[in-house]
C-alpha cells in the first residue's frame, strides 16, 4: 500500500526553524519523485521543493531558495524539508506528494502528483 505521512509542523516565531518529515511507505524512488507543496488559507496549493526521480537533484521555488533544504534518507524511507528563517508568509499546511517518474515537467508543478499525505500545519507567529 502506498502511503505518505508528514510530521514536524508546529508553531514557531519569525526567524525560527523546523524540520518536516515525509515518510513514504511502499514507494520506490526509482519510480516516483517526491515533492513538498504548501497551501495557505485562501490561496492555491504551490510547489515548494522536490527531488527529481533517479538522480535525486533537488529543486526549489524561488521564494524558499537559501532558506529551505530538501533531503532524502533512503534507508528510513523519509524525505525531509529543513525550513529555516521562517516568516509569517510561510504559514501554511505543508504536504508531501509522489509523482510517477514518467512525468517530465518540472517537479514543482502539481500536475502528475497522484499520491498525497494528510499535511502538517506550519504557523509562523510571534
Amino acid at each position: 500500500q502506498l502511503q505518505l505521512v508528514e510530521s514536524g509542523g508546529g508553531l514557531v516565531q519569525p526567524g525560527g526553524s523546523l524540520r518536516l518529515s515525509c515518510a513514504h511507505l511502499g514507494f520506490n524512488l526509482d519510480d516516483y519523485g517526491i515533492g513538498w507543496f504548501r497551501q495557505a488559507p485562501g490561496k492555491e496549493r504551490e510547489g515548494v521543493s522536490c527531488i527529481r526521480t533517479g538522480d535525486g537533484i533537488p529543486y526549489y521555488a524561488d521564494f524558499v531558495k537559501g532558506r529551505f533544504t530538501i533531503s532524502r534518507h533512503i534507508a528510513n524511507n523519509t524525505v525531509y524539508l529543513q525550513v529555516n528563517n521562517l516568516t509569517p508568509e510561510d504559514t501554511a499546511v505543508y504536504y508531501c506528494a509522489a509523482r510517477p517518474s514518467r512525468f517530465r515537467t518540472t517537479c514543482l508543478e502539481i500536475f502528475g502528483y497522484d499520491h498525497w499525505g494528510q499535511g502538517t500545519q506550519v504557523t509562523v507567529s510571534r
